[in-house]
């Protein structure tokens, strides 16, 4: 299709709006260019390709965000320049390192995401960052006007020379201004500059009192700045050492200059590259905004969007609608009253197959496919020209004559209001015949119209398919939802009756209009019915699925609940279980420590308040280990009188034991062995079990050695707020503490901030033996305010 059409038809479906709004997102006026001039691509492979890098984009932004884009500065006739042997100014070696900075930049963007692989790793790897030649720029120059003293060795050694003559110059002038001899002559005494030279304000009258130049007046006349013929030499020095300072300047940035042309080639390559990239990755913002979708490509004329919407029309507002052409049948006619959303639909067919032509991700839901055509031909809106006099049907005509001969095979063909603007009969039939023409030469066609020959004629034709705008009579407003399969309605009658005409009016309409329209109206109205019944009773299964599947969503969740509630409860058991058998253990190791006692003092026996203690202290234990809580037992007795070995279940624990010394006289409980543990229970929550009696375990001490229990593992460690010392001694204890408890990723929050903290985080982490990699935080993650670690 020439460059020319293009142009047209892609305005007639707004592809330029699009454009306007991808160039919005680039960071410079290149990439801008670049994208407000995009041409749809007619080779499929080149639109899978162009497709492909920006949803490889879409991923790494979404992973990783933007990259720094935002420094590119075109400095091509700088380098140039520069190339041809030129001298460049401080302002444009600035911008030269400002680009270079700004590659530096994206390149170390994408070693943060190298791990994921992309297409676009080709154009990456063309950006050659250039940091020497970046820091030799800085390190020269401080601002667009001033050099820095470091510059070069003889800069340095003039500029201090320059000081030391202009303080002598002023140290002259001062004791002339604080003379007594000279204040009487001076108008104030201060020391001031007058072309470069160090001057005092004389009044006029004494112009002779004081020896000297004149080098200006005051805009009165009553004061002279006189150059005192002793600070002369001096000020002479101070202008030959400017001289001098000029021309290292002009030397220094003669050699920058050099240096930058040079590397020209391989910096414009970097740029140039570089606003390719701007250009993919303002696809991919544009992408997300639109919350668009990678789209199918195809080459058959096959397109089937789902869940389309407009791009240009509010998110708010648009309603997404199904549309597609090429698979059952090649023509689409779609009908319906006005305003109810044709043209919309037919402009959402055309725009989003230019958009995917251009790269572009398409705001539809996923699965969509849209095909490669040679050619968009689109007739849409009023084209009438006054200067031309050309009546609305002329200039569509006009319009659809250039497209005729345009078709083929390879072309979509889009058409508002086809046979618009004439004779009701003739342009039925000028449009019938249009359309069987344009299908004879193989193109895709989607054309809005009123007509009903054209229903009839799509529903008779194999390979033509009716489709309609939905709108309610009821409140006479669109649903715009594109219903395919179905003829549309003008509804003339009904609205005419919804917004007051009288009833014998339409009645009498109706008995105007032919039989025939009658017959197909009626047809119409039929299918209409049956379809909305059938809507009414697929949206009443729907929600019927909906509420089942809302009630098995409540079902699972009650579940976990109750799961999650039931393991909390055995957490709380086993705490309380473990806290039982440590208190345990410390009363025993007391009792230990007092038969230890004991033991030194074999020859002694113990006093009254000692064995009271023990005692005491064994009652404690055993009433401290025994865990038996009440509970109901039903009706069990024992079969009969319990025995030493005896086996018995213990009924609250469910725990197996052996009776140790049965219950004496009225105490109604047993001592029973359980374990490691000796407990007394009340006869009435034992069972005695069907076995083999043991022997009666002898009671014994047993002494257990309990390990401290294992810390609770944590993945995220807090520094915000510390100083970078103090930090990275938190940061080592948490990395150890880390390896111990075999974690692999670990979460350092530092903040923002002035990235001070996070400098010296990441510098430890770089060092640090254990240390795999790390990287900043993504969107959700953080961003630059965590750095997410691996560990080897």
């Amino acid at each position: 299709m020439p460059s020319e059409g293009i142009q047209k038809h892609a305005r007639a479906l707004e592809l330029d709006k699009i454009l306007k709004l991808l160039a919005s997102r680039t960071a410079c006026d290149d990439a801008a260019r670049i994208a407000e001039n995009l041409v749809p691509s007619t080779s499929p492979d080149e639109v899978g390709r162009l497709l492909q890098e920006t949803d490889d984009a879409y991923v790494m932004m979404a992973r990783f965000g933007a990259p720094p884009f935002g420094g590119l500065t075109d400095v091509t006739n700088s380098l140039r320049r520069a190339q041809a042997g030129g001298m460049l100014t401080m302002a444009e070696l600035l911008r030269v390192s400002g680009l270079l900075r700004t590659l530096r930049a994206v390149v170390e963007w994408r070693s943060k995401s190298e791990g994921v692989k992309s297409c676009l790793d080709d154009r990456f790897s063309m950006l050659m960052p250039n940091q020497y030649l970046e820091n030799r720029i800085n390190q020269a120059i401080l601002s667009e006007e001033e050099m820095a003293d470091g510059a070069s060795q003889a800069l340095s050694a003039i500029r201090r020379k320059i000081r030391n003559a202009s303080s002598k110059a002023r140290e002259v002038l001062d004791r002339m201004i604080r003379s007594a001899s000279y204040q009487k002559y001076l108008q104030d005494p201060i020391v001031t500059i007058r072309g470069g030279r160090f001057v005092v304000p004389v009044r006029a009258e004494y112009r002779n009192e004081v020896p000297g130049l004149v080098h200006d007046t005051s805009a009165s006349g009553s004061t002279l700045f006189v150059e005192p013929l002793s600070a002369v030499e001096l000020n002479n020095q101070v202008r030959v050492l400017q001289s001098e300072e000029k021309k290292e300047i002009e030397r220094i940035l003669s050699e920058l200059s050099a240096e930058a042309g040079g590397f020209a080639d391989t910096i414009l390559r970097g740029y140039h590259t570089a606003v390719e990239l701007n250009v993919i990755f303002a696809k991919a913002d544009l992408a997300y905004r639109m919350k668009a979708t990678m789209p199918k490509v195809n080459d058959r004329g096959r397109i089937v969007l789902k869940k389309a919407r407009h791009p240009l029309i509010d998110p708010k507002a648009v309603v997404p609608t199904d549309i597609e052409l090429g698979t059952r049948f090649d023509t689409l006619v779609i009908t319906g009253p006005n305003t109810g959303g044709k043209t919309v639909s037919l402009k959402t067919v055309g725009l989003l197959t230019l958009m995917a032509m251009c790269g572009l991700m398409i705001p539809t839901a996923e699965e969509s496919e849209i095909s490669v055509f040679q050619q968009v031909l689109a007739d849409i809106g009023d084209e009438q020209s006054i200067e031309q006099s050309l009546s609305t049907f002329s200039a569509h005509m006009t319009n659809i004559i250039q497209i005729m001969k345009q078709a083929g095979p390879g072309s979509l063909i889009l058409l508002d209001e086809l046979g618009a603007g004439t004779d009701p009969v003739e342009g039925a039939a000028l449009a019938e015949a249009i359309l069987e023409a344009l299908r004879a030469k193989g193109a895709r066609i989607a054309a809005t119209t009123h007509y009903a020959e054209l229903k009839a004629y799509a529903l008779q034709t194999q390979g033509v398919e009716n489709a309609s705008c939905e709108f309610n009579v009821e409140t006479l407003r669109p649903t715009y939802r594109l219903l395919i399969g179905v003829p549309g309605r003008s509804n003339a009658f009904a609205i005419s009756l919804r917004l007051g005409l009288e009833n014998p009016v339409v009645e009498r309409a109706k008995d105007l209009v032919s039989q025939e329209n009658t017959r197909f109206e009626d047809v119409v109205q039929t299918l209409e019915s049956s379809r909305q019944k059938l809507e009414g009773e697929r949206e009443e299964a729907r929600q019927a699925r909906f509420r089942a599947e809302e009630m098995r969503r409540q079902a699972e969740e009650k579940l976990e609940q109750v799961q999650k509630e039931a393991d909390g409860e055995l957490e709380k058991a086993r705490e309380k279980a473990a806290q039982l058998v440590a208190r345990t253990r410390a009363q025993a190791d007391s009792i230990l420590n007092e038969l230890e006692e004991v033991k030194k003092q074999r020859n002694k026996a113990l006093t009254a308040e000692q064995k009271a203690r023990m005692n005491a202290g064994m009652r404690e234990l055993e009433n401290g280990a025994d865990p038996v809580r009440e509970k109901g037992n039903g009706d069990y007795v024992l079969p009969r009188p319990l025995k030493a070995g005896d086996a018995v279940l213990i009924f609250d624990l469910d725990k197996k034991g052996t009776v140790i010394r049965p219950p004496e006289g009225d105490s109604g409980e047993a001592l029973i062995q359980a374990g490691i543990l000796q407990t007394r229970v009340p006869v009435s929550n034992l069972r005695l079990l069907r076995e083999k009696p043991q022997r009666a375990p002898v009671g014994r001490v047993t002494r257990n050695v309990t390990s401290r229990a294992t810390a609770k593992v944590t993945t995220e460690c807090d520094l915000r707020g510390q100083a970078a010392d103090e930090a990275v001694m938190n940061l080592d204890r948490f990395l150890d503490s880390a390896l111990l408890s075999g974690v692999d990723q670990l979460t350092v929050i530092h903040g923002k901030g002035t990235g001070t903290l996070r400098a010296a985080v990441q510098q430890h982490l770089k060092n640090h033996p254990s240390v795999r990699s790390y990287r900043l935080g993504t969107f959700g993650e953080g961003e630059s305010g965590v750095t997410i670690v691996e560990l080897k």
